[in-house]
């Protein structure tokens, strides 16, 4: 496409770093079946420790700064007075379908009822794990934010009724009551059937507040343009990284950061803690459920680093920031 930007396509978007390509399409179909069968049929379970969430201080304390970790990819995140909730996911299962795939196994930290009034939604691409419709539509009629979606996402919400949405492309930046949202590239893909991959783009975000800076990665692989964002929105005083879903490899890596690309993450966009993200609700890759902070734990030893740089949240745990 002339003179569109270089992750431009005609029908679509790619990604930044194309050498990084995807495991073939009967790899890919193989592992996706084993998986749908097995999270139907066999489904893991655990049992992870999960906090009490502080509601009058979520509700009654609008000048504290606050992070929530409701699961996955969903964080409460509160800065100078605003509610922002990223990919927020309260459904039962990410699938498109309620009868099969991905079950839940770790309730909603924060029950859905109990939210304080959300100015703010950011969704990062359109997969199941990251895009829940009944949670959106429940976000629009309850609270009514305004949605900054990746380019390709506006139209498709509005048939769904959310219209209260701003497309972004990478680099480019909204203000919403007073914090600074920019969307930041991401090594990743969208799609939610066999036939649309990729045809609307995929982002994280970066907030910056009057003080406070914080990084949402989103989903992403491992690749060297996270350095370009912490050189040029950086530092961050936090970076939420996924550590799940890096198990089998091949499958993964193109995708997925591993527990131990997170902490060369952390370095490479300039955060000064790690909130882990993206794993221990939905059971979407052969890697045991609690093994993610487990060994990201082990890698932060290895390196040296305090446990203070590390903020691994219990699901409904709050903390300031």
């Amino acid at each position: 496409m002339p003179g569109a930007p270089a992750h431009h396509r005609e029908r679509g978007f790619a990604n930044p770093n194309p050498a990084q390509a995807p495991a073939g399409a009967w790899v890919r179909l193989r592992f996706f079946v084993a998986r749908v069968l097995a999270t139907t049929f066999a489904p893991r379970t655990a049992d992870l420790p999960r906090a009490t969430s502080d509601l009058a201080a979520l509700s009654g304390n609008p000048g504290a700064d606050t992070v929530t970790w409701v699961g996955h990819s969903t964080l409460l995140i509160q800065l100078d007075g605003v509610s922002v909730l990223t990919d927020p996911h309260w459904g039962e299962r990410a699938s498109p379908v309620s009868f099969a795939g991905p079950r839940r196994v770790t309730p909603p930290g924060l029950a859905f009822e109990d939210l304080p009034r959300i100015d703010v939604v950011l969704i990062s691409h359109d997969h199941y794990d990251h895009l829940d419709v009944g949670t959106l539509r429940r976000l629009a009629a309850a609270h009514r934010p305004r949605f900054l979606v990746p380019l390709g996402l506006r139209a498709w919400l509005a048939d769904l009724g959310v219209t209260e949405v701003e497309e972004l492309d990478w680099w480019q930046e909204r203000e919403v009551r007073g914090l600074r949202v920019t969307a930041v590239p991401a090594q990743h893909f969208s799609g939610r059937t066999p036939w649309d991959r990729n045809r609307r783009l995929w982002a994280g975000f970066t907030l910056a507040g009057r003080a406070k800076r914080l990084y949402f990665a989103g989903d992403t692989a491992y690749w060297d343009g996270l350095r370009e964002i912490g050189a040029r929105l950086g530092p961050f005083d936090l970076a939420a990284l996924p550590i799940g879903a890096y198990l089998p490899p091949e499958i993964m890596r193109p995708s997925h950061l591993s527990p131990e690309e997170a902490l060369r993450a952390l370095g490479d966009v300039r955060g000064r803690r790690l909130v882990p993200i993206h794993w221990g609700t939905f059971d979407l890759a052969d890697e045991p459920i609690p093994e993610p902070p487990e060994r990201l734990a082990a890698e932060a030893a290895r390196l040296g680093l305090g446990a203070d740089r590390l903020w691994v949240l219990e699901h409904g745990e709050t903390r300031r920031w």
